[in-house]
């Protein structure tokens, strides 16, 4: 079966041509004649028929669902080369502080300790410099991956000196200002490593909840590590170290930290939650030094 479709108008009125002039002549009619076949065309498109409704109504429900799922996936592909091309993507979360710059960050800078206590011995000739936010879970991964691996490999035997730097990504991770914040008020009763392990290890529990509820479970937290709770809920209410906070942050904005979390080994960057064989082939070149 197929359907037909002519300009019908055009051929009407060609015809009422062809009646008023046979008269006139006998030639005549064949010209109009052969004039109204030219002035219309015929166009002859499939036509589809199912036989049931039903099936009619899932094929156009199918074809819905796949245009919504399609389109899903081309914004996605979209998203990820946008990323890509910016370098947001190496295992780490991309900062809100930096403005993406077509220049690379220099390999090697000069960082400060920063006014956290350092972990190791201090007279160590190589330092690690990590920019870091609680609520990251790339700096999760880097926790529970590998930090163990460089603590007792490097931090335990007196080669290294570690030091933690706050850096919240306050735009993508709303409870992650607090969490900082609770750990100030941790180092207040020199708790502050102690508070640091326990933060990441519970971060799947108080991530997701609300400021108030997250408040709530960092009193719980300092309370488990023996802290003097009412002290602590004071401090983190006042939030009075937020200029600590901050001043770590715009210290990794001047080296270009953009995103966490962000190593300096002796000053040589490295960037994510990179595997132990990483830091193992800078904190040992820097030795060799």
């Amino acid at each position: 079966m197929a359907w037909e479709i002519q300009l019908s108008g055009m051929k009407k009125v060609v015809a009422e041509k062809t009646v008023s002039t046979t008269k006139k002549t006998n030639e005549q009619p064949v010209k109009q004649k052969e004039s109204a076949q030219s002035d219309h065309f015929t166009v002859r498109i499939p036509r589809f028929q199912f036989k049931e409704n039903s099936l009619n109504i899932y094929l156009v429900f199918a074809l819905v669902i796949f245009a919504f799922i399609l389109g899903m996936l081309t914004n996605k592909v979209m998203y990820l080369q946008t990323q890509v091309k910016s370098g947001a993507l190496a295992n780490a979360a991309p900062s809100q502080a930096v403005q993406p710059t077509d220049v690379a960050p220099p390999a090697v800078v000069k960082v400060d300790n920063g006014h956290l206590p350092l972990m190791g011995n201090k007279d160590a000739k190589v330092t690690v410099v990590e920019f870091s936010d609680f609520q990251c879970p790339f700096c999760k991964q880097f926790f529970d991956d590998t930090f163990s691996q460089i603590k007792s490999q490097y931090i335990d035997t007196g080669k290294i000196k570690f030091a933690y730097r706050q850096y919240p990504l306050t735009t993508i991770h709303p409870n992650a200002l607090q969490a900082a914040n609770a750990t100030e008020c941790a180092q207040e009763q020199n708790r502050f490593w102690d508070y640091h392990d326990i933060l990441f290890k519970n971060q799947d529990t108080w991530s997701t909840l609300a400021a108030a509820d997250a408040g709530n479970d960092f009193v719980d937290y300092a309370t488990q590590l023996g802290l003097n709770a009412d002290q602590f809920k004071s401090c983190l209410d006042s939030s009075k170290f937020d200029k600590n906070v901050k001043g770590d942050m715009t210290a990794g904005t001047k080296v270009q930290v953009d995103g966490t979390p962000a190593f300096f080994v002796n000053g040589n960057r490295l960037v994510g939650a990179q595997p132990f064989s990483e830091f193992q082939k800078l904190i040992d070149q820097e030795l060799k030094k």
